[in-house]
């Protein structure tokens, strides 16, 4: 794996997936001339993210809507990851990251853990993914994940461990003003989560964020590259469209995982005897009583 990567923060029209077609074709033709072999955009960029019930509108299927052959055709100069509504053969809509190579649709990941609290309301109108697994793209592989997912550690976990040595995140996180500082504390707390996961998976987090408004609701942005040793390669603007450019290359996991090796180190065996063990526990949500559990379990 040693390619450039381009992520783009940009602003989406809520509901006109033609217009949102164009605008990424701007972002596409940029990254193109200096020199990316793939570029990331937000979550779902393709088509706004305040849908509520246009999503019956403007979901689609990726693999043959005529919307998306600009995009198509355009991946055989470039890897393209993109955000997205998805049709379901099921009829179901999914919030869904598509990624385009060659002129086809290589992977489509559907959000695992739509949020409906506070004011997110996804579950009202997408349906949960049921599937994670890692992508060998012509880059290398790669782990694509989408917002409320990076907030539940094992997603991270699982792609690191089935080969990703890079996880793109898309997202649509909004601003949420707390406290007095100067520094937008929302930023920073997404900012640290992301050095960690790099750190702690020895692997690139490209996490990408969009900007702009939607009903009331602003995005932040604040986009960043971050290397498989916690650090940040580059940060893009806050609340602004803009575009920024990482190295990504096998030789650097390479080096983090050989010089600290906790990734290497892990026992994943243990950690599958205790999953079955907490599984089998939990039943129907109800924890049972530790006395009554058995120790003749297979996993023991």
């Amino acid at each position: 794996m040693k390619f450039k990567a381009a992520v783009a923060q940009i602003d989406s029209r809520v509901g006109n997936l033609r217009l949102n077609v164009e605008h990424h074709l701007e972002h596409v033709d940029a990254a193109i001339k200096a020199g990316a072999n793939l570029i990331l955009f937000p979550e779902p960029s393709l088509t706004g993210y305040t849908l509520r019930d246009l999503a019956w509108d403007v979901a689609i299927n990726p693999y043959a809507h005529p919307v998306l052959d600009p995009l198509r055709q355009r991946s055989t100069d470039i890897s393209i990851v993109a955000g997205l509504l998805e049709s379901g053969a099921d009829h179901g809509i999914y919030n869904a990251a598509v990624l385009l190579e060659d002129g086809e649709v290589k992977h489509i990941h559907r959000k695992i853990y739509p949020p409906t609290y506070v004011m997110f309301e996804e579950g009202r109108y997408f349906g949960a993914g049921r599937a994670l697994r890692a992508v060998d793209s012509k880059l290398g592989r790669l782990g694509l994940l989408i917002c409320e997912e990076v907030w539940h550690l094992s997603l991270p976990y699982l792609l690191a461990y089935d080969g990703a040595e890079a996880i793109l995140v898309l997202t649509a996180s909004p601003s949420r003003i707390a406290g007095t500082e100067t520094e937008l504390q929302h930023a920073k707390t997404n900012h640290e989560q992301h050095r960690v996961y790099a750190r702690l998976l020895s692997s690139y987090f490209l996490f990408c964020n969009r900007v702009g408004f939607e009903d009331g609701v602003n995005f932040w942005g604040g986009s960043a590259i971050t290397n498989p040793c916690g650090e940040m390669a580059a940060v893009a603007k806050y609340f602004a469209e803009d575009m920024i450019f990482g190295q990504i290359e096998s030789l650097e996991v390479q080096r983090a995982r050989r010089f600290s090796r906790h990734f290497l180190d892990e026992d994943l065996d243990l950690v599958r005897r205790t999953l079955g063990r907490i599984a089998e526990s939990w039943q129907g949500l109800t924890p049972v009583n530790p006395e009554s559990r058995k120790t003749d379990h297979p996993l023991f």
